[in-house]
């Protein structure tokens, strides 16, 4: 126990991992103690057809939770054992249904006061315990489910990283980088067009003589990541919300809502009412990341992009 004190929950599944072992080790005693030939890991799949008497691969799988291809080979392994033979055949082995043997009867009836007697003496464990660990594991399973350790993960790491991403104004020394960037994502998924050539030729007398602002993310003091407010000449709306690239390599930081909640913070500086933008359905993140700044879909409003499909509006106030 002194390496997991030492490393901390950083350790939790090798921690279970090894409890898991331990109680893997002391099933096969149990069987043994109480005289029944059998594999503990095939209790589950056995349990729930003993319960259900004909039940196909397919539910037993969503039962448990365990994949279709685990059970089935449990299920072999089972058949092979003499536990189990299989009933109603079909095309699809998944939907095979499969039943205890004669064999398979009498342990299902021999373990039921052992059952009873694991039960007692978990019920034991737990009352000497400071924490019931059996409802503890229904809560993280619970919790679990609502959101894996992986995202959880995931997401501190985005908002550690994102605390070391810095929004300043443009500076004629990111122009390059404020074309490559934007050249790169657009030639991933599209063609560039003639509108953008115009922006990221010349930001200045196209961006930012023109009223525009273009704000630049850097991350350990490199460019990666951009996003323009243009002047807007469509009625109704004070600025366009455009150009917005973020590196591949700096993607999962956040930089791309750190950068839309700039610009709308900007275009409220700066007196704006509504702001709109131009996009494409294929880019899923992105759209999903408009939502989450607030804009909404509106639709009949001219566009010189001919990848554009959809475009959205956000009011400031």
């Amino acid at each position: 126990m002194e390496f997991f004190n030492k490393v901390g929950k950083v350790a939790l599944g090798s921690r279970l991992r090894l409890m898991t072992a331990s109680f893997t080790d002391d099933a096969s005693k149990i069987y043994e103690l109480y005289g029944v030939d059998f594999n503990p890991k095939w209790f589950p799949v056995f349990y729930t057809i003993a319960e259900d008497r004909e039940i196909t691969i397919t539910e037993i799988a969503n039962e448990i939770g365990h994949s279709q291809p685990s059970v089935s080979k449990i299920i072999q392994e089972m058949i092979g054992a003499g536990i189990l033979e299989e009933g109603l055949k079909t095309e699809d082995k998944r939907k095979n249904n499969v039943v205890l043997t004669k064999k398979g009867i009498e342990i299902s009836e021999k373990i039921k006061q052992q059952l009873l007697d694991i039960d007692v003496a978990v019920e034991g464990l737990i009352s000497e315990a400071k924490h019931n660990l059996w409802a503890a594991v229904e809560e993280w399973e619970f919790l679990l489910q609502q959101k894996s350790l992986f995202k959880r993960v995931s997401d501190q790491k985005k908002l550690r990283e994102s605390k070391n991403v810095k929004i300043v104004e443009y500076d004629s020394k990111y122009k390059d980088a404020f074309k490559a960037l934007n050249v790169e994502w657009i030639s991933t998924y599209f063609e560039m067009e003639e509108s953008d050539y115009k922006a990221l030729d010349n930001p200045e007398d196209y961006i930012i003589n023109k009223g525009g602002k273009i704000l630049v993310a850097l991350y350990e003091n490199e460019p990666v990541g951009v996003c323009a407010l243009i002047k807007s000449n469509v009625a109704d709306y004070d600025f366009e919300m455009a150009k917005m690239a973020v590196s591949p390599k700096a993607q999962g930081k956040s930089i791309g809502w750190l950068l839309g909640k700039a610009i709308a913070d900007k275009a409220k500086e700066l007196g704006a009412k509504k702001i709109y933008l131009e996009s494409n359905t294929i880019l899923k993140p992105a759209i999903n990341l408009y939502y989450k700044l607030g804009f909404e879909k509106v639709f009949g409003l001219e566009t010189p992009y001919k990848r554009c499909n959809i475009q959205m509006e956000l009011i400031l106030s």
